[in-house]
């Protein structure tokens, strides 16, 4: 049965039922048609910008019918998200910043720094982020009975202080490591070393011997050219003529061991091939 809203399961099952489809009347259904569920509220009507944009809306007045709805949702604002929005908007370039969003299986237990013992930014930090910056806002505000205007001035001062100083701080630390030698590469220099280890690594891979690249691949069969054979192919003619002689095929012998020549191997007698030639699948000794 496909899936129905409450209002429409009975009305789904009666239909069912005169078919033939259900034959026992399941137990909730008298209970359902005696206490029907309540009707769903009605959906709001799709909205068609193009039509409304035509069609000039009515002007509520104090003696018209129409009045807004009742239950709307009241507005959630946090003080916190105002002093957010005017600190981004007075240091926009604080939002190109990276911030890790990432969520350990563990609450992050408050900092000790809080409430009425928070008076300064510096006692989260060195280098307060914007956040910091926003909550001691809004501690200043709440737990010393400061004006929401003094404390985001101070918590700006404050901010833009320490991050001078780390800034400083951070400039001269560089210049006397470069004095004793060390070489801090830039962007663009990183990228020119990450392409030249994509390039080695090709070369690389071209230098490797035939071998080894055949090592690495499994079910691969390495054959050697030189398997005695010849380096012409006589279309099976003259397996066929050996055939037809009544020659028994043999078997490829060891490098240590003396290979019969072709006269050898075709103008003695069987009894000749079978003393001289190594028999492996013992085909001549059967046939003998």
């Amino acid at each position: 049965m496909v899936r129905r809203i409450a209002s429409q399961v009975h009305k789904q099952v009666s239909r069912l039922m005169q078919v033939n489809y259900m034959r026992d009347e399941p137990v909730w259904y008298q209970a359902v048609l005696q206490f029907p569920p309540l009707p769903l509220p009605p959906r709001a009507p799709p909205s068609r910008p193009d039509v409304e944009a035509k069609t000039p809306r009515r002007q509520l007045t104090p003696n018209s019918k129409l009045r807004p709805p009742k239950n709307q949702p009241l507005t959630v604002s946090y003080l916190e998200d105002e002093v957010r929005r005017q600190f981004f908007r007075d240091h926009p370039f604080e939002a190109f910043r990276p911030v890790s969003i990432v969520e350990g299986g563990l609450v992050e237990e408050e900092h000790p720094a809080n409430g009425k013992g928070w008076t300064r930014l510096s006692q989260r930090g060195k280098n307060p982020t914007a956040e910091d910056v926003v909550l001691f806002a809004v501690s200043l505000h709440r737990h010393h009975k400061v004006s929401l205007t003094v404390a985001y001035t101070r918590a700006v001062a404050e901010f833009r202080a320490l991050r001078g100083e780390y800034d400083i701080a951070n400039t001269f630390a560089r210049m006397e490591a470069e004095a004793y030698g060390t070489v801090f590469p830039s962007e663009i220099d990183r990228t020119f070393e990450k392409e030249d280890k994509v390039y080695q690594a090709i070369e690389r891979k071209k230098a490797l011997d035939e071998g080894a690249l055949l090592a690495r691949k499994r079910w691969k069969a390495i054959l050697n050219v030189d398997s005695g054979m010849g380096n012409t192919w006589s279309r099976g003619q003259e397996y066929a003529r050996l055939q037809k002689q009544g020659v028994l095929p043999t078997h490829l012998v060891a490098d240590d061991q003396a290979k019969p020549t072709e006269d050898e191997l075709f103008g003695n007698s069987e009894a000749e091939i079978v003393a001289g030639t190594p028999d492996f699948l013992r085909v001549l000794q059967q046939h003998t």
